[in-house]
């Protein structure tokens, strides 16, 4: 069982008691949690078939039309009028998940042309290529944190150990690293997005490489300062008398001081992420086309103003997503504060 030490047992019940802080987290990890199973929540395969005596399960395995006893050897079309007689031939059942539709899915089945309005079939309507906006918030949902997450990971991993480097050793190091800090951060980082993405097709990998290069430098200057402060406390240079190494000092005694207030930026640092993402994709300079995304929902709701429930549903996709992020940082803040 993990144990946590005296000062962290106090900073999770400081978290705990903001209850802001405390309900958003939950109510976040729910919301992760349901949108990495995306496949089993919104998917145009049944989650079960049971025919011939047998079981299939086509949201995670691919079968073919012969496995059904079909005559092509290709993956089914599940809600196909063919593969559905070839069902009720067999008196076969099928268990399909709450939203039948994938974020892909074409609606062939409209009452109306497309966008079409919320529906019992369609809970948020459709978009104006007749997909599901339900399903494409869900999977949008989980790229955009997902790609938060990553690309913050490797953010505080380089940031961090830019702004160890410079505040621990000082001089020349540090000259020459605000020099050239204060050089890219000044740089137009959505206007070099976009024209990096005029030249070369986007994906997501590629996306989180080139918001790499950028958004490392919002934590160096807290590390930093951190580190220009605890290189010239007593422990620290006791340790460097008793001849330790400076790795070996940067990594036990300053670090772990450091990463309080770098701690409380990680929320934060997550919601420019979506952010920048959201609005490349707005622009068309995100991912993909097709990928779901909710940039590109808002940017359909823009284009279509006959259709609110496409602005909206994005509206209030990220706007709770944001704001979750926010308070859980406001949380961390206040648990991580030294003065309390």
């Amino acid at each position: 069982m993990l144990r946590l030490s005296p000062i962290n047992q106090r900073r999770w019940t400081r978290f705990k008691a903001h209850k802001r802080g405390w309900i958003s987290l939950w109510l976040f990890l729910a919301l992760f949690i349901i949108s990495l199973g995306a496949e089993l929540v919104a998917n145009d395969k049944p989650w079960v078939i049971h025919t011939d005596n047998q079981w299939y399960f086509p949201a995670i395995v691919q079968y073919t039309e012969t496995d059904f006893g079909g005559e092509f050897p290709l993956e089914p079309n599940y809600k196909g009028p063919y593969f559905q007689d070839l069902m009720d031939k067999k008196q076969a059942w099928a268990l399909w998940p709450p939203i039948p539709y994938r974020y892909d899915s074409i609606n062939y089945d409209l009452a109306v042309p497309a966008p079409a309005p919320p529906s019992a079939e369609n809970w948020l309507g459709t978009d104006d290529q007749a997909r599901d906006v339900l399903a494409r918030v869900i999977y949008g949902f989980r790229i955009s944190i997902l790609f938060a997450l990553i690309l913050t990971f490797f953010s505080t991993i380089i940031g961090v150990a830019v702004g160890a480097l410079q505040g621990y050793f000082g001089g020349w190091v540090d000259l020459l690293g605000q020099r050239f800090l204060e050089i890219w951060s000044g740089l137009p980082v959505l206007f070099l997005l976009i024209i990096l993405s005029s030249f070369v097709q986007p994906n997501f990998w590629w996306l989180l490489g080139i918001m790499l290069l950028f958004s490392w430098t919002a934590l160096v200057d807290v590390v930093r300062a951190e580190f220009l402060r605890g290189r010239n406390l007593e422990y620290v240079r006791a340790a460097r008398a008793l001849g330790m190494k400076d790795g070996a000092i940067m990594l036990h005694h300053i670090l772990p001081n450091a990463m309080i207030s770098t701690m409380t930026f990680l929320p934060f640092l997550l919601t420019a992420a979506i952010g920048t993402l959201t609005s490349l994709d707005f622009l068309g300079f995100g991912l993909p086309a097709g990928s779901p995304s909710l940039g590109e929902l808002i940017a359909q709701g823009k284009n279509n103003l006959q259709a609110p429930w496409l602005g909206i549903s994005a509206f209030v996709t990220l706007a709770l997503m944001l704001s979750l992020l926010v308070f859980i940082g406001e949380a961390a803040r206040d648990a991580f504060d030294p003065r309390k």
